[in-house]
């Protein structure tokens, strides 16, 4: 009986060879009846759709001729089409040529991306990086940098303790803080009567706030609003989270693509860390790169010494290990390339400056544009704003209106993306704004 079952297992375990009968028997087959018994699949309930992605799939669904999206923050070209940078193509080809393997990345990512990526936003001479007081580790983007930022927190920092987000921010940002179980509340950012920063309440609620609280705040080109502190007030809530003894997760999405300045895009990091503040910055290249669906971005962290790095890398790579394994290389090796050359880099510089001023264009031309559609409203806040978006002051009835009537896509907060705006288009939806804003308040 024995060698009768091992012949019989022997034969099934040379599927290759055996009979197409025996080949057959191998393959499972679905017999499961749905209805003959209760699946814990029938109380899973539908979620509600993505606030952003659900929207630029209804644009896509859209067969108006005339549609417009304004709702997803990717950069697009004067004509409206995607844009890959010339020096991303370059380096790409460059790897392509060297015959870049596909190996797993190391859990902390490509080591030269890294250093490379940290340089770009502290500084090549900042005394944290070159000390190795600065530890940092390529993620999945700026929202896996941020996942990770929220992980550490709630492991290390005591129960309790609360991260503060602006008023109002990335809609991401709240359901990454919570699922890494910390509290979220907000602090005041946007004045909606004006469209402006709040300063005063942003200072009262930086020292309202128990110390030792989180504050998550935007290096640059403020999403949703394009508002950004200028340099003194930069200065004083800098000072003021020092002196409560609060930490800051930095977020850092739009280096250079908000003034065209990559340096200048960094002061907020540079004067947090000159200040010696306890802070971890997420940094994405998926706006200022044009590489969305590469996934690039680091995570790092400013701590007090070597060996206090060598432990908070130690920790990182923990999270890192079961969440995602190691990161994708490809954007990474392309970032690194164009980084690591000094043609390139230059390239690179001048192609990102071009992006943020043909947005400063489409914001000067969407205010005259309204002018000259009647709008008597006060249109200066689109102008003064920066980055890829501009908060307009539009209800939700207002964006409901543009999407249903002029198929005009952009979210229910009023935001518009403004890299879908070109010469083409501009009248047009300036004409559709003055139509569901006419004789109505703007802001709250």
């Amino acid at each position: 009986m024995l060698c009768s079952l091992v012949s019989s297992a022997a034969l099934l375990l040379t599927p290759t060879g055996a009979p197409r009968s025996i080949r057959h028997s191998l393959r499972p087959r679905c017999t499961t009846d749905p209805s003959s018994s209760a699946s814990y699949l029938d109380s899973v309930p539908l979620g509600p759709p993505d606030a952003i992605l659900g929207l630029a799939q209804n644009f896509r669904e859209c067969a108006a001729a005339e549609k417009v999206n304004l709702v997803v923050g990717a950069y697009r070209d004067g004509e409206g089409n995607p844009f890959v940078l010339p020096s991303v193509r370059e380096a790409e080809s460059r790897l392509l040529a060297r015959g870049e393997t596909k190996e797993y990345a190391p859990i902390t990512g490509s080591p030269s991306f890294v250093q490379r990526a940290l340089a770009f936003a502290y500084g090549e001479e900042c005394e944290a990086l070159t000390s190795g007081r600065i530890v940092g580790v390529q993620t999945l983007s700026g929202t896996g940098a941020c996942r990770i930022a929220g992980e550490f927190f709630a492991r290390f920092l005591p129960k309790g303790t609360t991260i503060y987000v602006s008023d109002p921010t990335w809609g991401n940002h709240i359901p990454i803080m919570e699922l890494s179980g910390l509290t979220v509340k907000r602090y005041r950012y946007l004045d909606r009567s004006t469209n402006s920063l709040d300063f005063d309440g942003y200072m009262s609620d930086i020292e309202q706030a128990p110390a030792g609280s989180i504050f998550l705040i935007h290096a640059c080109a403020h999403n949703p609003t394009g508002v950004d502190p200028t340099t003194d007030q930069w200065d004083s809530i800098s000072k003021a989270i020092l002196a409560k003894g609060h930490h800051v997760l930095m977020d850092c999405a739009y280096q250079g693509f908000a003034s065209g300045d990559a340096e200048f895009d960094a002061g907020a990091i540079r004067r947090f860390v000159a200040d010696g503040h306890s802070m971890i910055l997420a940094q994405s290249f998926a706006k200022n790169f044009g590489l969305y669906g590469e996934r690039v971005g680091t995570l790092s962290v400013l701590t007090a010494s070597k060996e206090e790095a060598a432990r908070v890398l130690s920790q990182l790579k923990l999270i890192i290990r079961p969440m995602y394994s190691s990161p994708p290389i490809h954007g990474a090796l392309i970032v690194n390339e164009v980084l690591g050359d000094e043609k390139l880099r230059s390239q690179y510089y001048d192609e990102c400056a071009g992006m943020a001023e043909r947005i400063l264009q489409m914001r000067a031309l969407l205010k005259s544009e309204l002018i000259k559609a009647g709008s008597t409203h006060q249109w200066d806040h689109i102008t003064d704003q920066i980055g890829m978006f501009a908060f307009t002051g539009m209800s939700a009835d207002m964006c409901d209106a543009l999407t249903k009537d002029y198929k005009i896509f952009l979210t229910r907060d009023g935001r518009v993306s403004m890299a879908g705006i070109n010469h083409a288009n501009v009248a047009y939806i300036a004409k559709a704004i003055h139509a569901v804003t006419d004789g109505k308040k703007l802001g709250s």
